[in-house]
């Protein structure tokens, strides 16, 4: 005899079954966690640190490895990755699992930052070692331009960094506000 005859021959049951099933999916769906928006990128905590007119093999050795070596093992933190550029600009960004506080893994850090700031160039400690929380997409892109093109661009540039950067920067939620193309 086939599976399928079983319930074919018997439509009640395969109705009281199937009723069973649909309330006990009902259930499930009302204690299962839900999230409005899961973590899909894990957080990022970002240093950036100065040396100007040093090139890239120097900041790689006198200011990117000291702080890699504290900041290296870092709880919960999955890797890190270092950027230099030719005109004196340490990024490191240290990326953490999904779950993490951004908050605490910030600190924590921020702690180990403090730690390899003794062995900086004496250029990089006056100039200071930032570490702000990152994420590593956008969340949101607002374009200002000027209707009918009465205002340049240099105008609405900024009238973006004084009316606009601030007000966003307050709003509960909102790390960083970042305007590309800036012109001053």
């Amino acid at each position: 005899m086939n599976f399928s005859h079983f319930f074919i021959d018997r439509p009640i049951f395969a109705m009281a079954l199937s009723a069973v099933i649909v309330l006990a999916g009902a259930v499930a769906y009302l204690t299962l966690p839900v999230a409005q928006y899961p973590d899909i990128a894990p957080p990022t905590v970002q240093i950036s640190a100065s040396y100007p007119g040093a090139d890239p093999e120097v900041l790689a050795e006198t200011v990117a490895a000291p702080i890699e070596e504290q900041v290296n093992g870092v709880e919960n933190m999955l890797y890190m990755s270092s950027q230099m550029t030719s005109n004196g600009s340490v990024t490191i960004t240290v990326t953490f699992s999904l779950g993490t506080d951004i908050d605490t893994a910030q600190v924590l850090v921020q702690n180990r930052v403090s730690i390899a700031l003794p062995r900086l160039p004496q250029e990089v400690q006056q100039l200071g070692v930032t570490t702000q929380k990152q994420s590593p997409n956008l969340m949101m892109v607002v374009h200002l331009l000027s209707p009918d093109n009465t205002y340049g661009q240099e105008y609405v540039s900024n009238y973006a960094l004084i009316q606009v950067r601030d007000p966003l920067s307050r709003l509960h939620g909102v790390g960083n506000v970042q305007i590309f193309g800036q012109r001053d």
